[in-house]
């Protein structure tokens, strides 16, 4: 988030009495972005080591040498990855642990996946060289380790940037530069259009980190600052900042967003300023299109606002 706020606010704050109805002012916690995690399958053993009689050598597959000089590489399906000198791609097994550090893969799993042996190799550059470490395998040898996890290669990869390996049984992954699984950023999910008969009314969209989050009639993400109050309903952007942060106008409450305190604030400056939940919302000026999400975070006082007029500082 390279763009600042802006760098005056007026000390005045923006106030306004509030008739009949109550502007409550809860919003102690922060709305949880929910980390969906996919389980794992059961597995059969061919499944999970994949084809132990697949091409491969069958004497490199045995053979545990070291990895060398490490490089990042980069595949446009699994990212950024880590390989060994020859090009060969460094992978991990989700049945191995790395607090502590073990390998669960012996027997016909080595032969699919060959150890990398541990003593012969140099970080990456780019990657945190603490990272690297090594395991005592039960057979007494020792195998690198990265960020704890056990290194292996596989059998069925025959060049230098194969990545044949991805996926297999669902539980062989490359190793990331940072020891975790490698993959591909996922693309943002395209914002999803205001409703039909609802383009000058904030409504919700569904955003991959942000959640379910408020947008104007135009898809643009709708912001809170976090000096401002409800009770009273009062704005401490104004001036420079507004350049900036442009004030939401009344606009219809859409689909989603919550019927309590949904009102109008009327500013001195004589601009009329909608609110959720008697939270003073804005646009930002540095997203240029529906979807963005650069406001995000900004100064650490700008954040986008939940369907119930809640921050929401997870991202």
């Amino acid at each position: 988030m390279g763009i600042k706020r802006g760098t005056t606010l007026a000390a005045v704050a923006v106030v306004v009495a509030l008739t009949a109805t109550a502007c409550g002012g809860d919003d102690t916690k922060a709305a949880d972005a929910a980390q969906p995690v996919a389980a794992a399958s059961s597995q059969s053993k061919a499944g999970e080591y994949g084809d132990a009689n697949a091409a491969g050598n069958a004497a490199n597959a045995a053979a545990k040498t070291g990895a060398g000089q490490l490089a990042i590489a980069d595949n446009e399906k699994v990212g950024s990855f880590l390989a060994d000198s020859e090009g060969r791609t460094l992978y991990r097994f989700d049945k191995d642990t790395a607090k502590p550090p073990k390998s669960n893969c012996e027997g016909d799993c080595e032969k699919t996946w060959p150890v990398v042996a541990a003593g012969d190799v140099t970080a990456a550059a780019g990657m945190d060289a603490s990272l690297l470490g090594e395991v005592v395998r039960s057979d007494g040898t020792k195998q690198l380790t990265v960020a704890g996890w056990p290194a292996y290669r596989y059998a069925k990869d025959e060049k230098a940037g194969d990545v044949n390996g991805q996926g297999v049984g669902g539980v062989w992954f490359a190793l990331a530069p940072d020891g975790k699984k490698a993959a591909k950023a996922a693309a943002p999910a395209a914002p999803e259009a205001p409703a039909k008969g609802q383009e000058g009314a904030l409504t919700v969209a569904k955003d991959p980190q942000l959640g379910d989050h408020v947008v104007d009639g135009k898809g643009m993400t709708v912001y809170r600052f976090k000096p401002d109050t409800a009770w009273p309903m009062v704005s401490k952007c104004t001036g420079d900042c507004l350049a900036k942060w442009p004030v939401v106008a009344p606009q219809d409450k859409g689909e989603g967003i919550i019927e309590k305190n949904y009102l109008v604030l009327d500013r001195p400056d004589g601009k009329k300023q909608q609110t959720v939940n008697c939270w003073p919302v804005y646009t930002f000026t540095g997203d240029k299109k529906p979807g963005d999400v650069n406001g995000q975070g900004v100064g650490g006082t700008w954040y986008a606002v939940a369907p119930d007029g809640k921050l929401i500082t997870a991202k």
